[in-house]
C-alpha cells in the first residue's frame, strides 16, 4: 500500500491565536470536492494515514488535528463540539476555500455532523464513520436500578475533581492500555501496530492533554443528533463497523434513518474504527459514493 510521510507533508495553521496541525495530499480538482478527514477522541491526523495515501490519487484530500489533540496545540480552555465545529468551518472558509465533503470517525462524526447542519454552505457530502453524539431520548419508563445509578454519579463526581479526571488520564494513557484498549475495540487484531499506539500515546505527553481530557467530563453536551438530522440538507454516507463493541452499529443506524431516511449505508466487519482496520474497502465505497455526487 502507498504511504504517505505525515510529518513531511504537514503544515501549521494559526486559529484564535492556536497552532493547529494539518494535512494536505493530492491535487485540486474542479470537478470534484475535496476531503476533509476527522479523527475522534484521542486520536490525530495520523489515523487517517492509510485512507490518504489511496484517496490521494482521486480527490484534493486534507486532514486536521482538532484543537487539544494530535500534534494541534492544547490550551486550557474549556473544548466543545462547538469550538471545533467553529475550528472546522474556519478552516474550509480561510485555507481549503472551497465547499468540502466531510468524514469524521467517532467524536469526529459527531462535530462534521454539527458542521453540516449548522454551515451547511461549506459542505458539499458528509461521510460518519461510527459516529458518536447522543439522540433526544424519551424518559426510561423502567426505574432505573438505584446502586448503578449511585455509582453512575459517584463515579462522575470523583472525574469532576481534577485529582480524579488526571490520575485516570495518567492510567489511560500507558502504551500499554493503549494497546488493550485498541484490542477491544478494533476487530482486525492485526491492524493494532506499535506505530499505532505510538501515534495514540505521543501527543499525551504534551503539555495540557490531562486537561483536555478533563474537559470531557466537565462540558455539557452538544446539540442533539436528531436536530441535527433535521437541519441537515446534504447527501450523508453512513459506514458502521457493526463489531464495534461500544456501540449497538445496527440500533443507531436505525435512529439515524428515522430521522435521515435518505442516506446511503453500510454495515462492515470491523470495529470502532473501520477506516484504519479495513482501509481499502472503506476507501473505496468512499471513492464510489463521493464521485456519485456528480
Amino acid at each position: 500500500m502507498q504511504t504517505i510521510t505525515l510529518n513531511q507533508s504537514g503544515n501549521y495553521w494559526q486559529w484564535q491565536g492556536h497552532r493547529i496541525y494539518y494535512v494536505q495530499a493530492g491535487e485540486n480538482r474542479e470537478e470534484k470536492p475535496p476531503l476533509l478527514l476527522i479523527h475522534g477522541f484521542g486520536a490525530s491526523t495520523d489515523h487517517w494515514k492509510h485512507n490518504i495515501a489511496e484517496l490521494q490519487q482521486d480527490f484534493a484530500v486534507w486532514a486536521i488535528d482538532l484543537l487539544g489533540f494530535g500534534r494541534a496545540e492544547k490550551p486550557a480552555i474549556a473544548y466543545s463540539a462547538n469550538l471545533w465545529r467553529d475550528q472546522l468551518y474556519s478552516f474550509i472558509t480561510e485555507v481549503i476555500q472551497k465547499p468540502v465533503v466531510l468524514a469524521g470517525n467517532s467524536l469526529g462524526g459527531y462535530t462534521s455532523l454539527c458542521v453540516a447542519a449548522q454551515y451547511p454552505e461549506v459542505v458539499k457530502g458528509l461521510i460518519l464513520i461510527n459516529t458518536a453524539g447522543p439522540f433526544s431520548d424519551p424518559q426510561p419508563v423502567t426505574k432505573p436500578n438505584p446502586i448503578k445509578a449511585w455509582l453512575g454519579q459517584l463515579t462522575r463526581s470523583i472525574l469532576l475533581q481534577p485529582w480524579g479526571s488526571y490520575l485516570l488520564f495518567q492510567y489511560l494513557r500507558q502504551p500499554s492500555m493503549i494497546r488493550q484498549t485498541l484490542k477491544k475495540v478494533y476487530w482486525n487484531q492485526e491492524a493494532v501496530t506499535e506505530e499505532l499506539i505510538q501515534d495514540i500515546y505521543r501527543p499525551s505527553c504534551d503539555r495540557g492533554a490531562a486537561g483536555v481530557f478533563a474537559s470531557v467530563f466537565k462540558n455539557p453536551q452538544g446539540e442533539k443528533n436528531d436536530v441535527l438530522l433535521q437541519q441537515l440538507k446534504c447527501p450523508l454516507l453512513m459506514l458502521w463497523g457493526e463489531k464495534d463493541p461500544w456501540m449497538d452499529s445496527h440500533t443507531r443506524g436505525a435512529k439515524f434513518r428515522q430521522y435521515y431516511p435518505n442516506l446511503t449505508e453500510y454495515y462492515l466487519e470491523a470495529g470502532h474504527c473501520p477506516h484504519d482496520e479495513i482501509p481499502k474497502e472503506v476507501n473505496q465505497i468512499i471513492s464510489n459514493w463521493v464521485n456519485s455526487l456528480g
